[in-house]
């Protein structure tokens, strides 16, 4: 491996690995830091790239803002590059998590100050990030309309396929209102792939989707069978943890694998069968998010330079403005702006983001902090 690309992996590595520990808040959240780590900060995508990778993502089944961290990483390093963003955002939480199942159980964690606090730091987060993608992604009245359309569809109408189905309608308004705009010809990124490595990415998520149900009673394999409830639930979601968690539930509740009050109590794959079941649950459940975002990665430069999809996305980025909008009412405000001090407490740490412009690890400290003191 020539030494540009080893260091690449690192800095890849080391960059997500340090959101994969200060992140908190859920998917949407994630893009947040997201933009703030990777395109504020290091420059590693411009603002148009990233905001048509996450509605390429968005538009994807699986967890967006994995795709997002697998897709940048194999951008900035190539195939090990997508490996290592997505090995250092996600094992801090893997760890973690099988930790909480295994030996703290019996704690009320999640009614912790500091856990309060770091929830707050999402809202700030999340909040941070809407204005900076809202001034670039809805600048004009018709894209501000489309972002004000979208939050009041998926807030109104909560359902699996709802962030899908608005998305696609913000596409055709964005074909219809912006088909005789000239555009900026879209900055190509560079990727490594290779379109048959991403056709047979495409077919290989089919493959799996389709044979794994067919193969799994006809062999006696706990592990295999595991693996395919969590393959099948990576692979139909649209959204973040609150809709996959009911497919998960119908999959190993109902399969008597473990009990519904265990299914709340930690991490399910640990619970089932242990730090095994812990490893073929996670790579069972993001497989699908890589193979898809590595099969449609190669063909998007050319996708995003044709003239009709530059206006799809210019509707669907606004679309996404919409999104986290209302994600950042529905469930991070309502879920964690409880009181007036948190209302305090957040507007403190959007200063000190936005105006103070201190890093954000300094803004999660005071956050957990200031959960712990006011709480």
């Amino acid at each position: 491996m020539k030494q540009s690309k080893f260091r690449d992996l690192i800095e890849v590595l080391a960059v997500s690995t340090k959101l994969g520990l200060s992140s908190f808040g859920g998917p949407i959240a994630h893009l947040g830091y997201f933009h703030n780590e990777y395109i504020q900060r290091r420059k590693w995508m411009d603002e148009r790239s990233y905001a048509d990778l996450v509605a390429l993502c968005q538009f994807l089944p699986g967890p967006a803002s994995s795709q997002v961290g697998i897709g940048i990483g194999m951008i900035r390093a190539g195939w090990l590059g997508g490996l290592t963003a997505w090995l250092g955002f996600t094992l801090p939480s893997v760890i973690a998590l099988v930790l909480f199942a295994f030996l703290m159980q019996g704690f009320a964690i999640g009614d912790a100050g500091w856990i309060h606090g770091l929830k707050i730091v999402a809202v700030a987060i999340v909040a941070q990030a809407i204005i900076g993608m809202g001034q670039k992604l809805a600048p004009d009245r018709s894209r501000a309309t489309i972002a004000v359309l979208t939050a009041s569809a998926v807030l109104m109408w909560e359902s699996a396929f709802s962030q899908v189905s608005v998305i696609a309608l913000a596409g055709a308004a964005g074909v219809i209102l912006y088909r005789k705009i000239s555009l900026p010809e879209a900055v190509s990124l560079s990727v490594s792939i290779s379109r048959l490595s991403g056709i047979v990415c495409l077919l290989l998520f089919f493959v799996l989707l389709i044979a794994l149900p067919l193969i799994t009673p006809l062999v006696d394999a706990a592990p295999l069978a595991l693996f395919d409830s969590f393959y099948r639930a990576g692979s139909l979601v649209f959204g973040g943890g609150h809709v996959v968690l009911p497919l998960l539930e119908k999959e190993v509740v109902a399969a008597g694998w473990i009990s519904s009050s265990d299914f709340l109590a930690g991490y399910v794959g640990a619970m089932i069968s242990g730090w095994q079941g812990a490893l073929v649950a996670t790579t069972a459940i993001f497989l699908p998010a890589f193979l898809l975002i590595a099969g449609a990665l190669p063909f998007w430069n050319t996708l995003r330079q044709h003239a009709k999809v530059q206006g799809a996305l210019l509707g669907i980025n606004a679309a996404v403005v919409g999104i986290l909008i209302a994600a950042l009412y529905n469930p991070i405000w309502t879920t964690t702006i409880l009181s007036p001090t948190d209302f305090v407490l957040a507007s403190v740490l959007f200063v000190m983001l936005v105006f103070w412009k201190l890093p954000p690890w300094i803004v999660v400290i005071v956050g957990a902090i200031g959960g712990m003191v006011f709480m």
